[in-house]
């Protein structure tokens, strides 16, 4: 049996889509699972061992930039990749057009969610087997609970990521126990306030625990390093790939993060994770797992240090 997977965006959605590449192995164990996500994203079905091929498409920056030549020689060779092989079946996980535009160029019987339960109704268009999975699950539980209705099976309550971090050297880190904060995210009416992040990591240096900051943009870095300044012996991370910042979470004590897709990757390698929500409600999209996690905080709210605190010395032990 030959499955593919579509879920190509965006950082969030792709890690929680993992554990169906474990449901899947586990009852067909012969499987060979390939997977079609954004190339931005591509790093991470490429943790899980479990997943053969990964075949990268670039929807967001194809958008852009549509009269370009090189957009359409790369739109092609994305469509050969779809193509190279037959599917015993195609699974859209992730109910947008854009996703079941991808899914109707590969070679296969295709699923997908129904009318009433795709995220963009339209994308049901796409698919030859509709399942109807109701809207008010996590989002975990919606994509386990598809690719059960389309392959037969009924997905367990056990959550299986899969995925370890690779082996990376974090040289510039200095010895010692730490705890990563992620401070960074999409929207400003997501972020944490500074002064309450310099709280916490005070009060984490006065227990042992290193504060470590990774950041990506400029003004995420920036932000980084201030923070970094004002919390002793804390490290304001350089630049990492997303295989580094695996290596990195995968080596913390505990991690707390905004909402950001991070913090959801943190969850996925069994790291006690606190997870701060400013601006958004988690109960559909937040940290799911096995492993020691808490959501905290909703929109309009603005979780107070000592329940962090408070969370991540539970988790730690």
């Amino acid at each position: 049996m030959r499955i593919l997977l579509v879920k190509t965006s965006s950082l969030g959605d792709v890690i929680h889509n993992l554990p169906v590449v474990s449901d899947i192995r586990r009852h067909f164990p012969q499987a060979t699972i390939d997977w079609c996500v954004e190339n931005v994203f591509a790093a991470i079905p490429r943790l899980h061992p479990d997943v053969d091929r990964v075949i990268p498409v670039a929807i967001r920056r194809w958008r852009k930039s549509l009269l370009r030549p090189t957009t359409w020689r790369e739109i092609a060779a994305s469509r050969q990749a779809l193509r190279a092989h037959a599917y015993d079946l195609v699974i859209d996980t992730q109910g947008l057009i854009k996703s079941g535009l991808c899914t109707i160029q590969a070679r296969g019987p295709r699923a997908g969610y129904s009318f009433d339960a795709a995220r963009e109704p339209l994308a049901a268009i796409f698919y030859g087997r509709h399942y109807s999975v109701p809207r008010d699950l996590h989002a975990v539980v919606r994509n386990r609970q598809l690719a059960a209705a389309a392959l037969g099976y009924l997905a367990d309550a056990t959550v299986d990521y899969g995925i370890a971090a690779p082996a990376v050297s974090c040289d510039w880190l200095p010895a010692g126990d730490h705890v990563v904060l992620l401070t960074a995210t999409s929207r400003d009416d997501k972020l944490w306030p500074e002064e309450r992040w310099i709280e916490l990591g005070h009060r984490l240096a006065d227990q042992g625990l290193r504060a470590v900051l990774p950041a990506g943009s400029a003004p995420e870095r920036e932000r980084a390093a201030r923070l970094a300044a004002a919390i002793p012996q804390a490290v304001a991370a350089p630049p990492l790939s997303i295989e580094a910042l695996a290596a990195l979470l995968a080596g913390a004590r505990g991690v707390v993060g905004v909402d950001t897709g991070l913090t959801h990757l943190a969850v996925a390698l069994k790291v006690p994770t606190v997870a701060l929500y400013t601006a958004t409600e988690p109960g559909l999209t937040g940290v799911h797992g096995s492993a020691f996690h808490r959501n905290l905080g909703g929109c309009g709210q603005c979780p107070e240090v000592d329940a962090v605190l408070a969370e991540l010395t539970q988790g730690l032990g």
